[in-house]
């Protein structure tokens, strides 16, 4: 049986994103046996993060610095931003390496059952940044279920007289798949966004 201190760990461990109980016991013995080599340097590393960590002042994204590196980037088109529902999003885009616009992270999405409403989201500082005058297309890359759909639909109809042009990513079936594995949702998004080749 462990003791206090180490229960209270795995308990905290356990709080994480797809983490239970057994993977935080697994993780927190790992942790414990490679002391030098995998607990202390996760120690030092969580300790600057937590001293270090900011909210970008344009974007909402996390760094050490704000603005953060995509909005103070001079290589990076202005004109153009990538709305998000969170930071992971963000992070997911750049991941890839593809967008060469800025970003705004919304902080989630509109939600009835959930009780988030648009004073809740970070919509009031978008409209900000269009009213600039500098930006002239938003791409909506919320996610493919009813409550992205409808914050999408919320921030088309909040700024279609902005002369902003409002874009959405293509949704349908990914590269890969078979049709015979892909859910009516799925496949009816693909066949409202068909194509001409």
């Amino acid at each position: 049986m462990a003791g206090k201190d180490i229960e209270i760990l795995i308990k905290q461990i356990a709080k994480l994103p797809s983490l239970g109980s057994r993977s935080a016991r697994r993780i927190v013995l790992h942790l414990l046996n490679k002391k030098e080599a995998a607990l202390l340097p996760l120690i030092e590393a969580l300790t600057e993060v937590a001293g270090n960590i900011k909210t970008c002042e344009v974007c909402g994204n996390f760094d050490t610095v704000s603005p953060c590196p995509v909005c103070s980037s001079a290589t990076r088109d202005d004109s153009l931003i990538c709305v998000v529902r969170d930071v992971a999003d963000l992070w997911a885009m750049e991941r890839v390496s593809l967008f060469k616009g800025k970003y705004h992270v919304l902080g989630g999405v509109l939600s009835a059952m959930e009780g988030v409403v648009p004073e809740d989201l970070n919509i009031d500082s978008l409209a900000k940044r269009i009213e600039s005058g500098m930006v002239k297309e938003l791409v909506l890359a919320l996610p493919a279920t009813i409550d992205g759909q409808i914050t999408s639909h919320y921030l088309l109809s909040r700024f279609k007289d902005s002369g902003v042009k409002i874009t959405t990513l293509a949704q349908g079936i990914p590269m890969g798949a078979e049709l015979d594995y892909m859910d009516e949702g799925t496949l009816q998004l693909a066949l409202n966004s068909r194509k001409v080749l």
